[in-house]
């Protein structure tokens, strides 16, 4: 019963893993060219010539791993119109129309928030940078990959009816992707397995 037990805990865990990593494939040419060019011909809904090269730079250079995109937000304080219904609204509200319809695709691809937080003051390091626009919140949100990336984003059908919440809300952000290289965060990857442990210690005693 012990080996049933826990073998079916580990079993768990690997179904887990292999949704949660995915298979790890880079992106093939055509598919960084079949994104580019879906970036090229929303240019003019904000996308700028910087922003193409470095978007295919990422692509290009993928390695079919997570990675952590770093946000920083600035939120338009004047009068927003709601761009549905006209009416007065508040660049939070208009964002959380985008972010929460976003974030439901992303967490079945196994992608989440990993912190975000309400900035607090200024800058308190900085070196030849740009003076601090007014920054009001930070986040770092974890990708399963840059494929995963694209197809929640550019290439998803209801990317335009989206993004206009996100473009009515903002005055400015600013978007790093990174991978880890050392240290650590809280993964659901020790958090399940700590999860699934503890229903097996449990179950064993029960069944005892």
């Amino acid at each position: 019963m012990t080996m049933s037990v826990w073998g079916g805990a580990l079993a768990i865990y690997m179904l887990f893993r292999l949704w949660y990593d995915g298979f790890q494939k880079p992106l093939k040419q055509e598919e960084v060219e079949s994104f580019v060019e879906l970036a090229t011909a929303r240019a003019d809904k904000g996308a700028q010539a910087s922003d193409l090269e470095g978007l295919r730079k990422f692509l290009e250079e993928d390695d079919g791993k997570e990675f952590i995109m770093v946000n920083l937000l600035r939120f338009n304080t004047a009068p927003i119109s709601d761009p549905d219904t006209g009416e007065a609204t508040t660049g939070q509200i208009l964002l959380g129309k985008y972010f929460k319809p976003f974030m439901g695709r992303m967490l079945r691809r196994a992608g989440h928030p990993v912190i975000t937080g309400q900035v607090k003051g200024g800058y308190l390091d900085e070196w030849n940078t740009a003076a601090n626009p007014g920054w009001h919140g930070a986040g770092l949100v974890r990708y399963r990959s840059r494929r995963d990336a694209m197809e929640l984003s550019l290439a998803n059908a209801d990317f335009d009816e989206l993004h206009k919440y996100k473009v009515a809300a903002l005055a400015q952000t600013f978007a790093v992707p990174t991978q880890r290289k050392m240290g650590f965060y809280a993964s659901p990857r020790l958090s399940v397995a700590l999860i699934l442990a503890l229903a097996a210690a449990l179950i064993q005693l029960v069944l005892r």
